[in-house]
Formats: structure tokens, sequence, C-alpha cells
């Protein structure tokens, strides 16, 4: 059976197997940048911690690292905070015994030409389609990391680069599959975080797109009008993290009753909790558990 010449076909890089460290991993789906791709190391948190601009805050303290740390490969990664313990928790709230462990938090940084595989192809067809409409600082930068590829957006773009995703016939990412919040308190200035997974049926490829927003002006542009599926998703990170979605139909609750105080999954949001009574025994909430430090 011949294939139908019109019909886009599944394009994913070549698998390649792995010489040296950092170079030639593949992700869950396959799909392998080819060699000469740049990507940052696996091995950061090493990298970072022997670094002398990046160094473990006092037990309990706020403080913000930011440092830029060159990788075995070249690539410049970002240290934008440090966690402490088993689950990031200072004080007593940490029971897990683990509270002396110290780990940077490190965003890789932008990566360089050749991407490998189709991951070049998808860039330029964005750019070409982005320069079409006089943005071309519309992505900020580039991220390929563990065989994945993530492009960077100016929240004021986001739209019409997900439009151009979505109706590129180079591109055609037609299918919004996630869209989550995170927040990293110690990111001055890019406190939140919204993270964009997108897939294209046509061509079986995916792409993460990432825009950033600082806690006072919490504000990010909504897809739903370009991708229904962001509804629920986007109430959900409003919910969760406190971030508005402009232009979203009915930015409600959806998990927390409607007069909830706060954002749940926020890190500076406090633990508390419902003390639980079990067969005569107690177990007060996180925060006021012993600590094992």
């Amino acid at each position: 059976m011949t294939d139908d010449p019109g019909t886009p076909k599944a394009d994913t890089p070549k698998q390649s197997t792995p010489s040296e460290p950092g170079k030639g991993r593949t992700d869950s789906e396959g799909a392998t940048p080819e060699a000469g791709a740049q990507q940052t190391s696996p091995s950061r948190e090493d990298a970072v911690v022997s670094t002398p601009g990046v160094k473990a805050p006092d037990a309990g303290s706020q403080e913000t690292v930011s440092s830029e740390v060159v990788s075995d490969d070249t690539v410049v990664d970002r240290a934008v905070g440090v966690r402490q313990g088993m689950f990031g928790v200072a004080g007593t709230g940490d029971v897990s015994g683990f509270g002396g462990l110290v780990a940077p938090v490190v965003f890789p940084g932008a990566s360089q030409r050749p991407y490998g595989g189709w991951f070049d192809e998808a860039a330029d067809a964005l750019a070409e389609g982005l320069a079409a409409g006089g943005l071309d600082t519309a992505v900020s930068h580039v991220v390929v990391d563990r065989g994945e590829i993530t492009f960077h957006v100016r929240r004021e773009d986001l739209l019409a680069v997900a439009r151009v995703l979505r109706d590129d016939e180079k591109l055609r990412f037609e299918l919004l599959s996630s869209l989550s919040g995170v927040h990293y308190p110690a990111d001055t200035g890019r406190e939140l975080h919204v993270v964009l997974h997108l897939l294209s049926m046509s061509y079986n490829r995916r792409i993460r797109v990432e825009v950033t927003a600082p806690d006072s002006d919490p504000h990010v542009p909504s897809v739903v009008s370009l991708y229904p599926t962001a509804d629920w998703q986007e109430r959900e990170a409003w919910d969760m993290f406190g971030i508005i979605f402009d232009g979203h139909p009915a930015l409600t609750r959806i998990l927390m009753p409607d007069d909830w105080p706060g954002h749940p999954q926020r890190k500076d949001y406090p633990l508390g909790g419902i003390p639980v009574e079990y067969k005569g025994a107690t177990t007060p909430p996180p925060d006021q558990r012993r600590s094992y430090n």
C-alpha cells in the first residue's frame, strides 16, 4: 500500500545511542535530537553546588539565589533558589527527617542551533510565521533539554504564538493536551509560570510553550478561544496559583469553595491542616508536628 502524498506523515528525530553523558538522551516518545544538538547537562545540581555564586541559605530563610552556571556542554543554566529538605519545607512542618538536604533549583539555559531532528524545522516555521505578523521578538529563547523542546514566549504575545502554532501548515499543533501553573518564589519578577503542552496529531510531535508573570501582576492571556480544552485547566491554575487568565469566559474556582482564601499550591501558602483522630490517637496538622532536624 502506498501512502497518500497529501497526508502529513509522522516525523520524529532519529534514534541514537548516547556516547557521552548529556548527549542523545531519548524522551518518553522516542524523539531524540540528532547528534550535535545543544542540550543541558543532566548533572546540573553538581555544577551549581560547586559554583561559588550559589550557596545554601540559613535554615528557614527565604534568601534568593540567582547565578548563571555553565554546564559541561557550555549551555548556561540559571539557578533561582535553593530547595531544603525532602519536600522543600522549612521549620516544624518538615517531618520527613531529611531537613538537612540542600539542592539548587535550576532552570536550563537557552540552547544553541542546531537543536536536532525536527526541532529546527518547527522553530524555523514558527519564526517565519511570527515574522510575517511583525512579532520577531515574541519568543525570548528556546530550550532543548532531555529530548524535549520548550519555547519561552512573552506573555503579551502568547495568543499570537499559539495561533501560528495551531494554524501554520508546517506546524499544526491542533491540541492543547495540558496547561498548568508553577510557582517559583525566588525567580524574581517571574514568580508565576504557565506551561502549555501542545500536540500535533498531523505530524505526531509535541512541544512545550512557557510564559511567566510576576506576583505583582499575575495576568496571562487566556487561550480558550484557540484551544477550548484550556477552559477548566485555566480555572484550576487560577484556583491553585492565583494566575488571572484575561479573556477567560468564566474564571471561577474549580476545586476549592468560592470563598476560599488564597491559592493552596503556591509555595508561600501556609501548610495548615486538620487534626485527625483515629482509634484514640490524634495526628496534628503538618505545621504543628515536631521537627526531626
